[in-house]
């Protein structure tokens, strides 16, 4: 017998399904491994955060600590909000918990990213990662150990005597989160300089002709970041400073051909 031809067009027209139809496969793959690891995370976090809730009392006193040591002995916060005693407890154990998780978080991310970079980018993504978790946690700390006991100190000694520091819970703990964020991202500096560097945007040299310029911007930030009070902008734009010049340095090591 003899045989019969497939017909061109019908071959013509079934491989762009087919490519289409693996392109769907795989994207179809990949929403079902962020979905994955979404949950991983997400199930972490909530598994952290109940077992932080009833040590939640303890943690918000532990966050009050810079606050009490400048208020007289056996002050306490009022409740003027009917829910704050309850809420802001529970608000510090969640955000411990996403602060204690944040490198499973991370990883969670990076395990999904990773298959898809080369080796020269997981070489180099990587140590910045870690680097930036590093300085975040540097950063909030640095809030949390120098410069909150130094502002609320500040605050009390320039209030009037008619006016008493005693802030809602809730309000006391929306100021310390933001001064957390405000250092912890403000000490990613050097990570920025170095992804910069990285992407030849700019090269050590050039950041060193713009020491000046960076040194005013960097009190501007200062100035809008933190609470109207010189104490706190020092201790952000000093360390800044420091910060910028330790960026310098490391671009020149990973970015030898943007230093020439």
């Amino acid at each position: 017998m003899a045989s019969v031809d497939p017909d061109p067009r019908e071959s013509f027209e079934d491989g762009p399904a087919q490519a289409q139809s693996a392109g769907e496969m795989r994207l179809l793959d990949h929403l079902i491994e962020l979905r994955a690891r979404l949950i991983r995370g997400a199930a972490v976090l909530l598994v952290v955060f109940f077992a932080l809730v009833p040590f939640s009392n303890q943690l918000f006193d532990g966050l009050a600590m810079p606050l009490f040591t400048n208020l007289p002995e056996g002050a306490k916060l009022p409740g003027i909000k009917v829910l704050s005693p309850f809420m802001a407890p529970v608000k510090v154990a969640f955000f411990t918990a996403l602060f204690a998780t944040i490198p499973w978080l991370l990883y969670q991310a990076w395990a999904f990213v990773a298959p898809g970079l080369y080796k020269r980018e997981k070489r180099l993504a990587l140590p910045i990662m870690v680097s930036a978790l590093l300085l975040f946690y540097g950063g909030a700390a640095f809030a949390y150990f120098v410069v909150l006991k130094g502002v609320i100190g500040f605050l009390i000694q320039f209030a009037p005597d008619s006016i008493a520091l005693s802030p809602d819970p809730m309000e006391y703990l929306d100021f310390v989160l933001m001064l957390f964020l405000a250092f912890g991202l403000s000490f990613e500096l050097p990570v920025a300089i170095v992804i910069l560097a990285l992407l030849g945007w700019v090269t050590p040299q050039q950041l060193k002709d713009a020491r000046g310029y960076a040194i005013v911007a960097i009190f501007v930030l200062a100035a809008i970041v933190t609470p109207p009070d010189v104490i706190s902008q020092l201790l952000l734009a000093i360390p800044m400073c420091l910060l910028y010049e330790i960026g310098i340095l490391v671009a020149k090591m990973v970015a030898p051909k943007a230093a020439g």
